[in-house]
């Protein structure tokens, strides 16, 4: 993807209902896997490192509130989650949630909850691994993950491209340059935690830098 123009960083954060919301962590990352093994929890975790390092920002083995505040699940049926320990006091109308999710044969969802200043406080991952999903490299898949939870993307942002690339000439999946140059962007000391008006994604706009080298980018391996 060429260089980006601010009505494509608006259309990113502007909701199906015609709102502008971003909000970006206002505090380290804390992450914290359920449902897989050892060798891809690292490479998730690795994943997240890459991204939030990318951001400027920072990760730390506890929130001091929350302990965790990245949770990411993965499972194979939606219904699963009914059976999470406290998950139905976190996530407000769980169980309609899940009857949605899985009516629509859903793979993916992200909920977020926020911070008396607007920014992330929390953010939780589910990713219903059926038999597409489990095609997908788990490097591939983590760092996708990483880049849609550092902020919050609109409910479309990605719906029609991925946030992820192929380099042509090395065949190596990275994080999309426009992808990363606005999450730089945003993590910008003098940009806010949050927004809701669309004058932000010019702010935006006028800080990202140069155009993002490949080898500069997080990529999936």
């Amino acid at each position: 993807m060429g260089a980006v123009t601010p009505d494509q960083i608006e259309a990113l954060f502007t909701r199906s209902d015609g709102t502008y919301a971003f909000a970006r962590w206002g505090r380290p990352i804390a992450p914290i896997v359920f449902g897989v093994e050892e060798a891809t929890l690292a490479t998730i975790k690795g994943a997240i490192e890459a991204v939030v390092t990318l951001a400027g920002h920072q990760m730390t083995d506890a929130d001091p509130e929350l302990g965790a505040n990245l949770m990411v699940f993965f499972f194979r049926d939606w219904a699963e989650l009914l059976d999470v320990p406290d998950l139905g006091r976190m996530i407000p109308d769980l169980v309609p949630l899940v009857e949605r999710l899985s009516s629509g044969q859903a793979r993916q969802y992200r909920a977020f909850r926020f911070d008396e200043q607007g920014g992330i406080q929390v953010c939780f991952v589910f990713l219903r691994m059926d038999a597409e999903m489990l095609n997908i490299p788990a490097d591939t898949l983590a760092l996708a993950q990483a880049a849609q939870a550092m902020v919050t993307w609109s409910d479309t942002a990605f719906s029609t491209a991925s946030p992820l690339v192929v380099v042509p000439e090395t065949k190596a999946t990275i994080l999309r340059p426009d992808v990363a140059g606005i999450i730089l962007a945003a993590y910008d000391r003098m940009m806010p935690v949050c927004a809701s008006d669309a004058s932000h994604a010019l702010r935006l706009f006028a800080r990202l830098q140069a155009p993002i080298l490949h080898d500069e980018v997080p990529n999936a391996t």
